[in-house]
């Protein structure tokens, strides 16, 4: 895999959480390849249908995003990010930490390899309240 520039890597970091924030569906679908994998335990919590937690190819991939656009589990709407960020050229990996200058939120560290400036594979890692978050999911009534 070669590597990327650094203003590619810059790209899909600042454009991948400005969508997430913005709920821009078409923006951060435009940031991932379309054979893209996405991997995370969000997959399991609020799919039923999946057996692993992975999703294979934009087909997958942006109904999963969209229907996380509508309404988001319990407490993970907040999205505080420091600004650092670290990349070799072919991986970009940045944390969602877990104490924000405002309260707790979820915590996440975002992992992707990106190859010709698109998201080729994207996972997604979970601290100790995300972990609750997601294990206190099934209980919780939906709203």
């Amino acid at each position: 895999m070669a590597e990327n520039t650094d203003a590619e890597i810059r790209h899909v970091y600042e454009r991948w959480h400005e969508t997430i924030l913005g709920r821009d569906l078409e923006g951060l679908m435009a940031l991932y390849a379309d054979d893209a994998v996405l991997e995370s335990p969000l997959i399991l919590a609020t799919l039923k249908d999946r057996s692993e937690g992975i999703l294979r190819g934009k087909a997958e991939i942006e109904p999963f995003f969209e229907a996380g656009f509508r309404t988001l589990p319990g407490g993970l709407g907040r999205w505080y990010r420091t600004g650092t960020f670290f990349s070799n050229g072919r991986q970009l990996i940045w944390e969602y930490p877990r104490q924000t200058p405002e309260d707790d939120q979820v915590d996440l560290v975002e992992a992707m390899d990106i190859a010709n400036g698109l998201i080729a594979h994207h996972r997604v890692y979970w601290g100790w309240v995300g972990f609750r978050a997601l294990a206190d999911a099934p209980n919780k009534p939906a709203s």
